[in-house]
Parts: structure tokens; C-alpha cells; sequence
């Protein structure tokens, strides 16, 4: 599949700044339990794959972090122990919010929805068992 690059040079030092960002954030997460590793390296994957084909390269063959993006990326899903980290953070984070950082009710049901679609996402998604 041919990906598209980001053209202007601003998109790709924001993809390029969030990929790096996710990957420092996703090396704790190895380290500190409520922090998704996975699906940071994913975005990271994402984010270089649109603004850089060396650091995408870089990462995808990396001895550490390869093999999280290549068996996503083969269909083989991701470990156990990371959708459950994922949901786990994801929804302390979102209650966190709409308990705290908001009174607004239709920003709570907002948080809601989108807690609940990316549950069903990684729910949906085949469980690696290798890792």
C-alpha cells in the first residue's frame, strides 16, 4: 500500500514532534504499568509513516519495538497485557476528565462515546499471544 506524505513542511514536523512524543511516552509505558505501550508505538508508526519513511524504517525495524508494529500491522493483533493497560488508562484518564476537567454534560458524553468506540476497537481486535 502506497501511503501518502505530508507535503507541507509544518504537518511534518508535527507528526514527526507526536511520533517522537509517542515513542518516549511508550518507553515509560515498558517501565510504568498505566502506560499504554502498544498503541503509542501504533500512532508513532502512524505518524512516521505519513512525514518520514527513515525514522518509520527506524521503528518498524527497531529490535525492541518492531515486532509490536509488524504483528499489528501482519493481523496478528496486539498482547493481552497491552489492551488491557490501554483500556484500563484510557478510561481512568476519561473519568479523571469528565469528573474533574469539565461540567460541561454533552463533554462527559462525548468522552463517553469515544471511551466506549475505542473499547470496542481493541476488543475487536485479534489478541497476539506471543509477546
Amino acid at each position: 500500500m502506497i501511503q501518502k506524505k505530508a507535503k507541507n513542511k509544518i504537518t511534518r514536523v508535527l507528526l514527526i514532534t507526536c511520533g517522537y512524543l509517542s515513542v518516549a511516552i511508550a518507553v515509560l509505558g515498558i517501565f510504568l504499568p498505566l502506560l499504554p505501550t502498544t498503541p503509542l508505538l501504533l500512532l508513532a508508526a502512524y505518524c512516521f509513516s505519513k512525514s518520514s519513511d527513515k525514522i518509520h524504517n527506524w521503528l518498524i525495524n527497531n529490535k525492541i519495538f518492531g515486532n509490536y508494529i509488524k504483528n499489528y500491522q501482519a493481523g496478528r493483533g496486539i498482547p493481552l497485557h497491552s489492551k488491557v493497560t490501554a483500556i484500563v488508562s484510557m478510561w481512568v484518564v476519561l473519568i479523571i476528565s469528565g469528573v474533574w476537567g469539565t461540567d460541561l454534560f454533552f463533554i462527559r458524553i462525548i468522552l463517553f462515546i469515544v471511551g466506549t468506540g475505542v473499547t470496542i476497537h481493541l476488543l475487536r481486535m485479534p489478541t497476539f499471544k506471543g509477546l
